[in-house]
């Protein structure tokens, strides 16, 4: 599909919303290509981070209206936001998810922005959760769920609540954002960070995403539980032997995630 591409190098899969004449506005045919690669990615082992772009100027304004009226009202939710047991879809993908934002984030946008786990954006990138203004609650419960432990209780209610744009630099002070880029630096900063982490290993890296994100509904006992098993995997894994085989050696390590 010409509206949504996809490319793997270096370790980083690489998925593009290019429909700049909407604003990046999806169409459920679209949303169904979108969680396609997702998918992809998540079993392709070649791939250890996941960057979600737009093209300039442009990233998701939302859910193609017009589209959407199409259908008819049994058919428009998807609870799950699409990705399967009931959780949101980039929150469910395995491993590190970085969202470069250059322009607005709109509705299922912001969504898809609050799903990653990192924002790296442009000054020009504007977040609005807009879903009361069209008699709605946020679509994939990212903005209801997420949000609230990512920036606090009071600024995600004001967000949600009023529908107001959170500008590059809010989200910044925030912590919702990353970094801060010029637009035309953008894209080589998000690439740059996922370049960092792809450099880890990715046995380690989605054992400690899994760990994060379960860990704001576990309590300490259970969270501790869980990171034994996972190091307990983690020093029986051969990115373990290779991590520490490279120190001593004194060269990088050459990952497999095993």
């Amino acid at each position: 599909m010409r509206e949504i591409r996809y490319e793997v190098a270096d370790g980083i899969a690489t998925l593009t919303i290019d429909r700049p004449d909407k604003l990046g506005a999806m169409t459920y045919a679209m949303l169904d290509a979108f969680a396609g690669h997702v998918a992809e990615a998540g079993a392709d082992p070649r791939v250890t981070v996941l960057l979600v772009t737009g093209v300039p100027g442009s990233f998701c304004s939302g859910i193609d209206l017009a589209d959407l009226a199409s259908r008819s009202p049994a058919d428009r939710g998807r609870p799950d936001g699409d990705g399967g047991g009931g959780v949101p879809l980039l929150m469910g993908f395995p491993k590190p998810v970085v969202a470069a934002v250059d322009g607005m984030a709109v509705g299922m946008g912001a969504e898809f922005a609050t799903q990653a786990d990192l924002r790296v954006v442009s000054t020009r990138a504007r977040f609005r959760w807009n879903f009361v203004h069209r008699g709605l609650v946020a679509d994939t419960g990212a903005g209801t769920w997420l949000l609230p432990r990512q920036i606090g209780m009071g600024p995600a209610l004001r967000l949600l609540y009023t529908g107001d744009d959170l500008a590059a630099e809010e989200a910044l002070s925030l912590g919702f954002a990353t970094s801060v880029h010029e637009p035309e630096d953008l894209p080589d900063a998000a690439r740059a960070l996922a370049a960092t982490i792809a450099t880890a290993s990715p046995f380690a890296l989605t054992r400690t995403k899994r760990l994060v994100l379960d860990g704001t509904t576990t309590d300490l006992a259970g969270h501790v539980t869980a990171t034994g098993v996972a190091i307990h995997e983690c020093f029986a894994s051969a990115d373990h032997a290779e991590g520490v085989a490279a120190f001593l050696e004194k060269r990088r390590p050459r990952f497999t995630g095993r």
